[in-house]
């Protein structure tokens, strides 16, 4: 399975949304250099609220932009990073990725995949509705969560706007992505 890099962000502050920039490094075992989600220990408020020693699973934000084509289709408009991650993506179905897969990103970093993203109320102030339109209810009425996956920094290196993504599946039976 393999996919491009459309978009990068980080934020130094604990913003919902990310700037754009030209690349970010990836640290390993942190997340991205200069983020305010990089670190060992869990960086979410929310999460850190619950817990502060909790390891950080998610240092590295990642969503596909085909869902900006479908809040489109609902009359949201959204850009690259508006939504708090690092990583954009074009050509994967990220939320269909088993956990402890691994996304080469670009020729050195690699992230794995640790859960899906929660939505939050957050998505609400940038753009009303965002939080239900990224949210979803399968056939058999379980939840689905459309707002990307998150992952832990395995390698690092540079990370620009037109790089591949690979995907490297974990041996075994695959477990299916749940919540972070």
């Amino acid at each position: 399975m393999e996919g491009k890099i459309v978009s990068v962000s980080r934020s130094p502050a604990h913003r919902f949304s990310k700037e754009r920039c030209g690349a970010i490094h990836i640290l390993a075992g942190l997340g991205v250099e200069g983020d305010a989600h990089a670190g060992v220990k869990v960086k979410h408020r929310y999460l850190v609220r619950k817990n502060p020693n909790a390891p950080n699973l998610c240092q590295v934000h990642l969503l596909h932009t085909e869902l900006f084509e479908e809040l489109r289709a609902k009359g949201i408009e959204i850009a690259p990073g508006e939504m708090g991650e690092n990583v954009t993506t074009a050509g994967l179905d990220l939320l269909s990725l088993p956990l402890g897969a691994k996304l080469h990103l670009g020729p050195h970093a690699v992230v794995e995949a640790t859960g899906l993203r929660t939505p939050c109320v957050q998505m609400d102030q940038l753009r009303p509705g965002l939080m239900k339109a990224c949210m979803d209810r399968a056939a058999d009425g379980s939840l689905v969560r459309k707002a990307g996956i998150m992952g832990i920094a395995l390698a690092g290196g540079e990370v620009r706007m037109g790089d591949a993504i690979e995907v490297e599946f974990p041996a075994g039976k695959w477990v299916k992505l749940g919540p972070v």
